[in-house]
């Protein structure tokens, strides 16, 4: 699978909920760097700590979150996936879009390194 299709595949699998396949595409050492200000945010080390520290938080506080991609670059060992963030928080009923740009290394088939941006303020209104 080439490293595109990778990234490709996480979207997929963040998609469906799929847990054990999210688990197979991030390197156990994985460092997850998400904006300050973003639910989640800062930096973030291993697989389990990813997904028990950020992405519990959106299942916990919003209704109908979600991430969809516009494009991708294929820049070789990185992949920059661009599109926005949609959802409902689910103690103030507001609904926010949020632009993003992530940007993802990968090796040998598994995500090693996130780098997040992403239009927080959009974010924190619907907080």
């Amino acid at each position: 699978m080439s490293n595109l299709q990778t990234i490709q595949a996480l979207y997929d699998a963040f998609a469906k909920g799929d847990r054990g396949r999210i688990l197979a595409l991030f390197a156990p050492d994985i460092q997850w760097n998400q904006n300050e200000g973003f639910p989640g945010g800062g930096r973030h080390v291993g697989a389990e700590s990813v997904l028990n520290n950020v992405f519990a938080k959106f299942k916990a506080d919003w209704s109908q979150w979600g991430a969809e991609v516009d494009s991708y670059l294929d820049a070789g060992e990185a992949v920059v996936a661009l599109g926005r963030y949609h959802g409902t928080h689910k103690s103030t009923g507001r609904s926010m879009r949020a632009e993003f740009a992530h940007v993802y290394w990968v090796v040998d088939g598994r995500i090693t390194r996130f780098q997040q941006y992403a239009d927080t303020r959009m974010v924190a209104s619907a907080m």
